[in-house]
């Protein structure tokens, strides 16, 4: 369950900050699940965030 809050803050904080589409978060998700993936690494490979906001994803897991 922890894992699923979690998640929903984090693409709560991608939407409104990097402006990475409902979708696209549940299609990370999706890839997280089947290949056992850190999502922000996911994200970034798929080119849904630039290295710089790959930067403040790392910055916003950090203070949270």
């Amino acid at each position: 369950m922890k894992f699923n809050l979690e998640v929903t803050e984090l693409g709560q904080f991608l939407q409104d900050e990097l402006s990475v589409s409902s979708a696209e978060i549940t299609l990370i998700v999706q890839k997280h699940r089947e290949l056992n993936a850190p999502i922000p690494m996911l994200l970034w490979q798929y080119g849904l965030v630039s290295r710089s906001g790959l930067d403040r994803i790392f910055d916003w897991l950090e203070t949270r």
